[in-house]
């Protein structure tokens, strides 16, 4: 019997990967190089030089290295990436919900905006 648990923990501990001193830096200069593009981006080629003007371009550039940003996040330092699959499945489900309805609510925010009439406060005068 502690033959099998001895067998069974070397097997669980080869497929693990641990957050060595090696791993951390690497991500840290990962990390660190998508925020050195995100500057780049921002004060070079929008403000300085710019090559690039505001607007939707851009803006989707920013989601994407944030979210890019936020992956590695979650995933090493949060330990998300060595967990099982079925944690992570169920984790991204309910943030896919609340950004679903974050969308939902701006959208129904800027119609009723631009649905709701304006009257003066005092009519009779």
């Amino acid at each position: 019997m502690s033959n099998h648990d001895h067998t069974a923990t070397a097997h669980h501990e080869e497929h693990h990967e641990t957050m060595g001193a090696k791993k951390i830096w690497s991500v840290f200069f990962v990390l660190l190089a998508l925020t050195a593009l995100e500057f780049l981006i921002a004060l070079g080629f929008v403000h300085h030089w710019q090559i690039i003007e505001k607007g939707m371009f851009v803006n989707t550039i920013y989601i994407l290295l944030t979210l890019l940003k936020a992956y590695y996040i979650v995933a090493f330092f949060m330990h998300l990436k060595f967990e099982k699959s079925s944690f992570i499945v169920c984790s991204s489900i309910v943030f896919i919900f609340i950004a679903y309805f974050i969308v939902l609510m701006l959208v129904e925010g800027n119609f009723l905006s631009g649905a709701l009439q304006s009257h003066a406060i005092y009519p009779n005068n």
